[in-house]
């Protein structure tokens, strides 16, 4: 029988739920946060232990969703009830008069107002959303119809799973761009280009991939956006005028793009695209033109559309950011990883307004793909204010004096061997205590998504530790003002504000420690596993490496390398360092919810394999059964395991486990566990 859940739990659930909806629009729409990262991660994961806890409290509208749920077998297909339209282009100020004329000419009416926007770079999809809950999210597709990528969408945190404000309409779809911002998109490729991955294409690239995951928890550790631009289908609502549209959806808690602009005049909207063609590198996203569209949507209606394309609005297209130039040398930079990442050092030239001098150039195997040779004339591109890239050279205007690149046979920072093996992308620096390697894990430490210390930026991280400041993350911990105020630039209040700054990190979790320690393959989301499942780092020390590869989603690869750092002695030392600093470094214990037995469950702390084939429950559904109860599913038979739950055809585990002496289950076995845990 299921587990009656006492009215408390069910209330606590609730204000939990809103209350971090609340935060997250706070957050990422209004950019206003009302509390700490810790505040709220302590809020998230008291939710997620009650829901977990108890299964029948759970909601595909809980803030928890977002963090993406088991992979689909495919991509479904969505009807849009009304087509998506694809719009004209204009490439200059005569073809957009020439819209305004065919406008006013098919209306027989002079007098009308336009709204600009700007047009982003990204992917479009649709949000229908029912009595305000959101139902259903896809693609465009051909404009007729798109693919279901809802269990991805809710993942983006800038798109509402409820609408705000009473009263919400039966029925209304959303439209609007999903994308990246460019600074993440180049942390992205930063860090897989340290890590010997394949690097994705440019931003927009990336987001249709993302989207397309069938996996949603790939999707959840990427951080894309939503900016909505209009109104598709509706019931129970109308609106006068596009402006009226995108303040609705304001009022509904989207996060409108704050660059839209009313205007009456053609004269005004060619002036507005050139202020933006001028400062669109401003952005920390990518624009590639400004929509313009009649305002009132009566005249919309009577101008209609004709083949897929509204005759009331056009797109205004910029030129694309390239120019051509010199590359004069490929120097090597060494990262956090001891990656050796090359780049390129070139004439300086004119790129949208900016004068660019080098640009990445990402690995080897991406130089020799493109054929990158020093004294090439190359194609540079720039986006926003992320490093311009290489696109590649211009082979006909080669004179036969260029030179085929070749990594350095010793780091440039240390001297020390490079390990170079034919087929990696990229080359390492062998030396853990590589100067470079040591300063990049600095600026890694403090970094926002690990201890958040402001007030450190890489200028003033090389300063320290030119001066012998810092050699470790934890001298950070014993600095004083008195060695700050000697920086340039660090006055009293600056002073004060960084040591606040650094303690206040002492109180950062667990996992954002493990997070923060640089180890190679622990991103975010592997730290949190690995925090959660073994608890504290003493813990994590003593794992063997087969025992971390059976976390779920880590496997041996990120074993091997957690296994690696904490078998290194100066990594040890450090640890111990950091624990005197006072820095967390065990998980937070989860709360039972009230009136919970939890501790007597037969789960709490077991952990099991599955073998075979369950007469009924397909293993996603008993692995789920499994955590939920407090245990634990590891992928490999060992003396330590508790239990097998085998089905038909086990195979070789079943022999083990009949080996070892580990207890075997049949489903049955398995569901009657299952209801003493829950009576």
């Amino acid at each position: 029988m299921s587990k009656r859940v006492a009215p408390k739990v069910k209330a606590r659930v609730e204000k939990l739920r809103r209350e971090i909806e609340r935060h997250d629009h706070l957050y990422y729409v209004l950019d206003a946060p009302e509390i700490s990262d810790s505040e709220y991660d302590r809020l998230f994961r008291e939710l997620l232990d009650l829901e977990s806890q108890n299964p029948g409290l759970r909601s595909p509208l809980s803030p928890t969703q977002r963090v993406g749920g088991e992979p689909q077998e495919g991509l479904g297909k969505v009807s849009h009830r009304l087509p998506m339209l694809s719009l004209a282009n204009a490439f200059n100020e005569e073809e957009l008069n020439a819209f305004r004329k065919r406008v006013g000419d098919r209306l027989e009416q002079d007098d009308m107002a336009f709204v600009a926007e700007l047009k982003i770079d990204g992917v479009a999809v649709s949000l229908t959303y029912q009595e305000g809950e959101l139902q259903t999210g896809a693609t465009r597709g051909n404009g007729l119809v798109g693919e279901d990528v809802t269990v991805n969408l809710k993942t983006i945190r800038t798109i509402p799973l409820r609408l705000k404000g009473p009263s919400p309409p039966p029925i209304v779809e959303v439209r609007g761009e999903v994308f990246l911002a460019l600074s993440d998109f180049e942390g992205i490729n930063r860090r897989r280009s340290e890590a010997g991955e394949s690097l994705f294409r440019n931003p927009r690239n990336m987001t249709a991939g993302t989207l397309r995951q069938l996996d949603s928890r790939i999707t959840a550790e990427r951080p894309l956006s939503f900016f909505p631009y209009s109104v598709g289908y509706s019931e129970g609502i109308a609106f006068e005028t596009q402006h009226g549209v995108l303040e609705q959806l304001r009022d509904w808690g989207f996060r409108v793009n704050p660059h839209f602009r009313l205007m009456d005049k053609m004269e005004e909207v060619a002036e507005y695209c050139r202020d933006w063609l001028a400062q669109r590198n401003s952005l920390d996203y990518e624009i590639d033109g400004i929509v313009v569209k009649v305002d009132q949507l009566g005249y919309q209606r009577k101008l209609g559309q004709v083949s897929r394309e509204p005759r009331w609005a056009i797109a205004f297209k910029f030129p694309g950011q390239e120019a051509t130039t010199k590359l004069l040398r490929i120097g090597v930079n060494v990262g956090r990883t001891g990656a050796l990442v090359p780049y390129a050092e070139l004439e300086p030239v004119d790129v949208a307004g900016v004068t660019i001098r080098s640009a990445t150039l990402h690995n080897r195997e991406d130089i020799r793909r493109k054929d990158i040779r020093e004294g090439d004339t190359v194609v540079i591109k720039r986006a926003g204010d992320v490093i311009p890239q290489v696109v590649g050279p211009v082979e006909s205007l080669r004179t036969g004096e260029e030179r085929v690149f070749e990594y350095p046979d010793e780091c440039p920072s240390c001297g020390s061997p490079i390990d170079s093996r034919e087929g990696e992308p990229l080359a390492y620096c062998v030396n853990p205590r590589c100067p470079a390697q040591q300063l990049e894990g600095l600026k890694h430490f403090v970094s926002r998504g690990a201890m958040d210390i402001r007030g450190l930026g890489p200028q003033t991280l090389e300063k320290m530790v030119e001066l012998k400041l810092l050699a470790s993350p934890s001298d950070l911990y014993s600095l004083g003002a008195d060695r700050i105020l000697e920086l340039e630039g660090f006055k009293e209040k600056s002073t004060a504000n960084l040591l606040e700054s650094i303690a206040q990190s002492r109180q950062q979790p667990f996992a954002r420690v493990l997070f923060a320690l640089g180890i190679v393959h622990v991103g975010e989301t592997v730290a949190e596993q690995l925090a959660q499942e073994f608890g504290t780092v003493e813990a994590i020390q003593e794992a063997p490496e087969e025992e971390i590869a059976a976390v779920m989603g880590i496997g041996p690869e990120i074993a091997s390398s957690v296994r690696t750092w904490f078998d290194d002695e100066e990594n040890q030392a450090l640890i111990g360092r950091l624990r005197q600093a006072g820095l967390q470094l065990k998980a937070e214990k989860r709360a039972a919810p009230p009136d919970s037995d939890s501790d007597s469950s037969p789960f709490l702390g077991k952990s099991f394999v599955l073998t075979g084939k369950l007469p009924t429950l397909s293993r996603q559904e008993a692995s789920r059964l499994i955590k939920e109860h407090g245990g634990k599913v590891i992928s490999s038979i060992s003396s330590k395991t508790d239990y097998l739950l085998a089905g038909e055809k086990a195979g070789s585990k079943l022999a083990k486990a009949q080996d070892l002496g580990v207890e075997i289950l049949s489903e049955q076995e398995f569901r009657d566990m299952i209801g003493s845990a829950e009576s």
